[in-house]
Order: structure tokens, then C-alpha cells, then sequence
């Protein structure tokens, strides 16, 4: 299946999309990315799995550093050699199911994550 090459953003239309759509995530050799803190192992072990599932149904892969309480995802699509509509788009996907707060929206139907150090998930920034 062809596709046209993709635009290939300056460092400076990065900041700015970064600042509007993705506050959270930041610009650095080369790569946008993120930085998940989470509440230990098991908890890093589903942020992983939740990128991972999410890159590969949109068949473009980041780069992670995984330690015990953090996860960071890099994005970058390699064959335009630069940040690209699809790296956004990804990462604002990976952004809204990580931060869901199903709690605040979901008009009551889920309780959501309790507030107890023993369910601590991914910490909020």
C-alpha cells in the first residue's frame, strides 16, 4: 500500500504542538517523549503492555526505557528520519488511555482507581 511521504516537523513546530496537544511529553534528540512515573513493578508492567498494544495496532513501534516506577516512551518515525504527524498521533492515543480517569468520566458508571497506596497505578503529574 503506497504512501506519500510524511512532513517531517521543525524543532520549533514541535515545541508548539508539543505545548498545545501534548504538554507533557518534550522534544530531545530528535525524539518526542514521555515520562510515565508509576507506583512500582507491576504497575510499570501495564504501562508497557498498554504502549505496546496500542503500537502495535497502529504498526508504529517507540523506543522504551523501562526501570521500576517509570516508563519512558520515544517517539520518532525512522523512514522520514524525523517527528511526523504519526508520532503525535500515537502519542496523544498512548496520553488519553494512560491518563483516562475513568473515575471523572464515565458519569459514575466506573468508581475508578481507589485513592489507597495499595492500588497506586500511574502517578498523576
Amino acid at each position: 500500500m503506497p504512501h506519500d511521504t510524511p512532513k517531517v516537523y521543525s524543532e520549533a513546530e514541535i515545541a508548539e504542538r508539543l505545548s498545545r496537544e501534548l504538554p507533557h511529553w518534550y522534544y530531545e534528540n530528535g525524539w518526542i517523549r514521555r515520562k510515565y512515573k508509576t507506583s512500582g513493578w507491576k504497575a510499570t508492567l501495564m504501562v508497557v503492555n498498554t504502549v505496546g498494544h496500542l503500537a502495535e495496532k497502529a504498526w508504529h513501534h517507540p523506543d522504551l526505557t523501562v526501570s521500576y516506577a517509570f516508563v519512558i516512551v520515544k517517539l520518532v518515525t525512522h523512514a522520514a528520519k524525523g517527528v511526523t504527524d504519526k508520532d503525535f498521533a500515537l502519542a496523544k492515543k498512548i496520553e488519553d488511555v494512560l491518563q483516562w480517569d475513568a473515575a471523572n468520566e464515565s458519569n459514575g458508571i466506573f468508581e475508578g482507581t481507589p485513592d489507597d497506596p495499595r492500588f497506586k497505578y500511574i502517578k498523576k503529574d
